[in-house]
């Protein structure tokens, strides 16, 4: 029988806050913490059932370290998740330019992500552009500085784009999420369909001739993709904003390139598809 391990009561600070930062606690919410298992009035969702043969899907590319995702969180006072939806379909509808948008989407309050996160990241570049790229939420950096794609990922979607000619004033960026979640983790399906109508709107302000999903998460919300990524990567898809059809195509995020380096070679078969895309176009208008 082997001894419990008694904690090292030399442990710093120091240690704490890098024990933390391991486990991706890096933001207080508030002075004293909460035990949010105690609170009577919140009720996690069940986590549902995994279906036969989905469990390959486990292993497919997101667009960050894995981490679980939380039940959407409930705030006291706010409307039940499926009245947020409707509130944000019908508040997005109504913006007939990007800045009304970008003002609808600060002043919404349905969404529990909007009370833990810095500020709203709704997004950057030239929305003139012909291509506009979709993430799926904001990271740190990105909530600190109020920017989509700023942080080491958005450094390597910048040079992505680069290798195709392009740049922030010949691309719109934006994300599926528009505030951080805590810690990172991954949103929750109730967050990301409160969240879906004003990304939809986005796009279709932006009215881009060619869109690019980046990562699973991205691809199956807007896109409505059930595979992962590998299967859906480097194809062509139609998005439909009700006036046009746009042509679409789904590709790895920049964050799990860096950590999966090897599939940069597939990233840039699918930048080299796109750029072609992009040279028909413009030809096509010449």
């Amino acid at each position: 029988m082997h001894p419990v391990p008694i904690p090292d009561p030399s442990l710093t600070i120091r240690d704490l806050l890098a024990c933390y930062a391991e486990w991706g606690v890096d933001s207080a919410l508030a002075e004293e913490p909460v035990n949010r298992l105690s609170d009577p009035d919140i009720k996690p969702e069940p986590a549902p059932p995994v279906a036969a043969g989905q469990g390959a899907d486990a292993a497919e590319p997101s667009r960050r370290a894995p981490v679980p995702a939380a039940p959407a969180l409930l705030i006291p006072g706010a409307p039940p998740p499926e009245a947020a939806i409707a509130a944000a379909r019908d508040a997005a509808r109504t913006a007939p330019t990007l800045d009304a948008l970008r003002d609808i989407v600060e002043a919404f309050d349905g969404c529990a992500l909007k009370t833990t996160a810095t500020r709203l990241v709704f997004g950057d570049g030239n929305p003139e552009a012909g291509i506009m790229f979709v993430g799926e939420a904001p990271g740190r950096d990105e909530d600190i500085e109020g920017v989509p794609f700023i942080g080491r990922s958005g450094k390597l979607l910048d040079n992505m784009i680069a290798a195709i000619g392009l740049d922030r004033t010949r691309a719109y960026i934006a994300n599926v999420i528009p505030w951080r979640p805590p810690g990172n983790r991954t949103p929750s399906p109730h967050e990301t369909q409160i969240c879906l109508p004003f990304i939809r709107r986005q796009i279709e302000l932006v009215d881009p001739d060619i869109l690019v999903c980046l990562g699973k998460p991205s691809s199956q919300a807007v896109l409505d993709l059930k595979d992962g990524i590998m299967r859906t990567r480097g194809r062509w898809y139609d998005y439909d904003t009700g006036r046009r059809t746009i042509r679409a195509m789904a590709t790895f995020h920049p964050a799990y390139l860096l950590r999966q380096p090897i599939y940069k070679r597939l990233v840039w078969q699918d930048l080299r598809t796109i750029a072609k895309a992009l040279q028909q176009v413009t030809a096509a208008r010449s």
